[in-house]
C-alpha cells in the first residue's frame, strides 16, 4: 500500500487560536527537537551520523539513491517525535481548518510519496540547525508574537545560499529518492516555502502552524 507524506506550514489569523484546545495548543507551542522521547540515546546518536551520508548513489539508476542503515534508523527516530494522541490529532485538524486556500502566500505544502518531505529537511539540515526551528519533527504553533521572535533563527537555518544550499538540496533529493518514491520533488521549495510564510505571517501580524500528515 502506498502512503503519501505531507508537510504543511500556514499562517493564520493570531485570535484564531484563542478557539482551539488550550492544553494541546501549550503543549505544541513548548515543543522542541530536545523534548522527544528519547530513551535509546537516538537524539545523541544522530548528532554523531550528522555529518556522514546516510545513503548511497544507486548503481542501476541514474541520480537516484539507496538508503543505508542508518537512513531507516533514523526515519524511526523523527517519526517516533511526533505526538499521534487523539488530543493532538484533533488540534492538527482545527488549525489546517484555519489555513488560507491552496496558492495563497500564507501556505506552504510540500508533498511526497513514500516519504516525509520535513524528515528530508531534517536530515538535509542535521540536528543542530533542527533545534533553531520551531517545534519537533514539523509540527509547531506560534502565535504572532512568537512568530516574530523566531523568525531570524528560521533565517539563519533555511536561507541558504552557495555550497551550503547545495549540499542541502543534495541530501534532500537523497532522502526522497532513497526512501521515497519522489525523484523531482522541488527541494529548493522545501527550503524556501516554510521561510516565506513565516515572513509573510511576521509582516502581516499572524500566527504560524506547521503540521506532519500522513495520507
Amino acid at each position: 500500500m502506498s502512503v503519501t507524506g505531507v508537510w504543511v506550514v500556514g499562517a493564520l489569523p493570531d485570535e484564531a487560536l484563542r478557539d482551539l484546545p488550550r492544553a494541546a495548543v501549550q503543549g505544541l507551542t513548548s515543543a522542541s527537537l530536545s523534548t522527544c522521547e528519547d530513551v535509546s540515546g537516538e537524539l545523541a546518536w544522530w548528532e554523531s551520523r550528522a555529518q556522514e551520508s546516510m545513503f548511497r548513489k544507486s548503481a542501476t539508476s541514474r541520480g537516484s539513491w539507496r538508503a543505508k542503515e542508518d537512513a531507516f534508523r533514523l526515519r524511526a527516530f523523527l517519526d517516533a517525535c511526533r505526538d499521534d494522541s487523539e488530543e493532538m490529532e484533533a488540534l492538527r485538524d482545527a488549525v489546517m481548518d484555519r489555513f488560507p486556500p491552496h496558492g495563497e502566500e500564507g501556505l506552504f505544502a510540500a508533498v511526497a510519496r513514500k516519504a516525509c518531505p520535513f524528515s528530508a529537511l531534517a536530515y538535509a539540515l542535521g540536528p543542530d540547525a533542527v533545534r533553531r526551528l520551531p517545534g519537533r519533527a514539523g509540527d509547531f504553533l506560534l502565535d504572532a508574537e512568537q512568530v516574530r521572535t523566531r523568525l531570524p533563527a528560521v533565517e539563519e537555518t533555511l536561507d541558504l545560499t552557495g555550497a551550503r544550499r547545495r549540499a542541502a538540496v543534495e541530501r534532500i533529493h537523497a532522502w526522497m529518492t532513497g526512501l521515497g518514491d519522489d525523484p523531482h520533488h522541488d527541494a529548493d521549495e522545501l527550503l524556501d516555502g516554510p521561510l516565506r510564510v513565516l515572513r509573510h505571517a511576521a509582516g502581516t501580524g499572524r500566527a504560524v502552524a506547521a503540521q506532519v500528515r500522513w495520507y
